[in-house]
């Protein structure tokens, strides 16, 4: 859907520490992104009234939609997601920081990217955009659909924590269930069931001394379980038991899903939910670098919107926390660093 870019210029100029206030006090938990969809399409439409843009909804699926801009043919576009992990948190600030769920993940890299853009725009650049998606805390869903609809865009440049250094690689992702059965009976006779909770537990010793890869990049490969539940009552023995485990890739998948299969063999299932391949990302001169452990979007994109390029204010070690926080200093460095990598991709 395009906006006929009619509409009043209400926010404008855009100031990057009430916008990041502002859109970390619309809730946006994964899948309820709406809202603050609309806010950025709002925001978007303003700037695409006064400087000849285009800014589409792309609807991903019911109530929930990615949110473009493109000022003349893009060549390269600032993206990030729009969703955030619970608990919600409103936002407050000091001095030197600004607190609130999402604050470097991603509403403070959101308010850089917008204000970045309006620097571009008021110095006469074209030929750029700004993508914003939902999904990403979950599955990407935002960031698929986007792969299938691109926009001819050369390079994108994603939007996560990494202290304002240019990441050259991230670790992917590979999610399992672990799912074991038994047999219910009477806990004062437990010959007589089968423990699934037992059977679990024996499962995931195993598959905790699995030996994972290493890479001379990326680092070493690690394992989370990340949930555990099962079982009836105190006193029944349990049918049924499950876990969720989440390893980190660095490499190849196929031995880690291998060694996960063998490891559960005969005590439990593993029901592969999820894959998001390692990666490595461009490198610009004069830009610090870091390798991140975590994985982001770009996987997702395949490709279809350009070379991919990782960079955003505030550190990840504080994301997903009940402090998380964004550094005043690192937003307003933001805003110049993503000037100087759409003014350095277009030439």
């Amino acid at each position: 859907m395009n906006s006929p870019l009619t509409q009043s210029m209400t926010r404008l100029p855009l100031e990057v520490f009430p916008l990041t206030r502002e859109l970390i006090d619309i809730e946006s938990i994964t899948p309820n992104e709406g809202r603050v969809g609309e806010f950025l399409f709002q925001v978007l439409s303003d700037l695409a009234a006064r400087f000849d843009g285009v800014v589409e909804k792309l609807e991903v699926e019911p109530e929930r939609y990615n949110v473009f801009c493109r000022f003349g043919a893009p060549v390269a576009v600032l993206s990030t997601h729009m969703d955030t992990v619970p608990p919600f948190f409103e936002s407050s600030e000091d001095e030197h920081v600004i607190r609130g769920r999402g604050a470097c993940d991603t509403k403070g890299i959101i308010a850089a990217m917008l204000c970045a853009s309006q620097e571009l725009l008021v110095s006469g650049e074209r030929d750029f955009g700004l993508l914003f998606v939902v999904g990403e805390e979950r599955n990407s869903a935002g960031a698929l659909y986007a792969a299938e609809h691109p926009r001819g865009s050369q390079f994108i440049i994603n939007g996560e924590p990494t202290s304002n250094c240019l990441a050259v690689g991230g670790k992917g992702g590979l999610r399992f269930e672990i799912e074991a059965r038994g047999r219910m009976a009477h806990s004062a006779y437990p010959e007589l069931g089968e423990s699934a909770i037992d059977k679990l537990l024996d499962a995931l010793g195993r598959l905790r001394a699995i030996e994972l890869p290493v890479d001379d990049v990326l680092g070493r490969s690690t394992l989370n379980i990340g949930t555990i539940s099962g079982g009836r009552a105190p006193n029944v023995i349990p049918d049924e038991a499950r876990a969720e485990i989440f390893i980190r890739l660095v490499g190849d998948s196929t031995a880690t899903r291998q060694a996960v299969h063998e490891a559960v063999k005969g005590l439990a299932e593993a029901k592969f939910v999820l894959e998001i391949p390692a990666a490595r990302f461009g490198e610009l001169p004069g830009f610090e670098t870091i390798v991140v452990a975590y994985a982001t979007d770009i996987p997702a994109f395949a490709g279809a919107w350009g070379k991919p390029f990782l960079l955003g204010p505030g550190s990840i070690h504080v994301a997903h926390t009940l402090d998380e926080y964004v550094p005043k200093r690192e937003l307003n460095e933001a805003v110049s660093l993503y000037v100087r990598m759409v003014r350095e991709l277009k030439k």
